[in-house]
């Protein structure tokens, strides 16, 4: 029994295939750098929930149609997202532009070495200078400072600054959700890595791919308010599922 659900589960993943690419032919392209070869990635068709991997020469072959978006996905490139054309499928080869990632290095700033120099002059005049608060000559009341305050105590204006700076942190990362921004840029900047590699169990090159394909959801844009968090965290998971299902059946 067992075996014929099997059978019939293999059969209906096979119809359902085939009924998604029926219309669509093959397109033949390649992605190209001016500075870099691109030479890997892969290329993910959200319509058709299809994707192929980007060869050593940066060519790629997949299944598409007209209106149908593919998505580019690699770790040296942007990711970017292609709308095929009717004309798409009668050039020789579907060539694409694709922009190198850049990191931006913070400023490095080298002073100068202080030179220290001699004391010229009379030095037995240096010597006779009447230094205060010796501690030979000034000695500390430790039982009641004339000043009120303790030896060695703590310091609350010190400890009171470094809470305000961590609760103004924590503030300023929910903050982001908030922001008018893409939905990608939001949720990779507001929920750390360790949710994604670790939770839901992506390689690091998988995130932004991930993130695009949550994002062609409608319902992702109504998700970025901070009161909305948890369900933001449900929805990650529910379309890591889905993400999930359809990366492992292509391979």
């Amino acid at each position: 029994m067992k075996t014929k659900i099997r059978i019939l589960c293999l059969i209906f993943f096979c119809q359902l295939s085939f009924g998604q690419n029926g219309n669509r032919k093959s397109l033949h392209g390649q992605f190209v750098n001016e500075s870099a070869l691109v030479d890997n990635g892969y290329v993910f068709n959200l319509n058709s929930k299809t994707r192929t991997f980007i060869s050593d020469q940066g060519f790629f072959d997949i299944l598409a149609k007209a209106k149908d978006t593919l998505l580019v996905s690699s770790v040296s490139f942007k990711s970017k997202k292609i709308v095929i054309q009717d004309n798409d499928f009668s050039k020789p080869l579907f060539i694409v532009n694709l922009e190198a990632q850049t990191t931006l290095l913070k400023e490095v700033i080298v002073k100068r070495k202080a030179e220290i120099k001699p004391i010229t002059g009379n030095s037995q005049g240096i010597v006779d200078l009447q230094f205060f608060d010796d501690v030979k000559s000034s000695p500390v009341n430790r039982t009641m400072p004339s000043d009120g305050s303790i030896e060695n105590g703590m310091d609350f204006v010190r400890i009171f600054k470094m809470v305000s700076k961590v609760f103004k942190n924590d503030s300023a990362k929910k903050a982001d959700l908030n922001s008018n921004v893409d939905f990608s840029d939001v949720v990779s900047k507001g929920i750390d890595n360790y949710f994604f590699t670790n939770t839901l169990k992506l390689k690091k090159e998988e995130i932004g791919l991930f993130l695009d394909y949550c994002e062609n959801d409608p319902k992702s844009k109504s998700l970025l308010k901070q009161e909305d968090e948890f369900l933001l965290i449900d929805f990650l998971i529910t379309k890591n599922e889905e993400f999930k299902r359809i990366t492992t059946f292509e391979k």
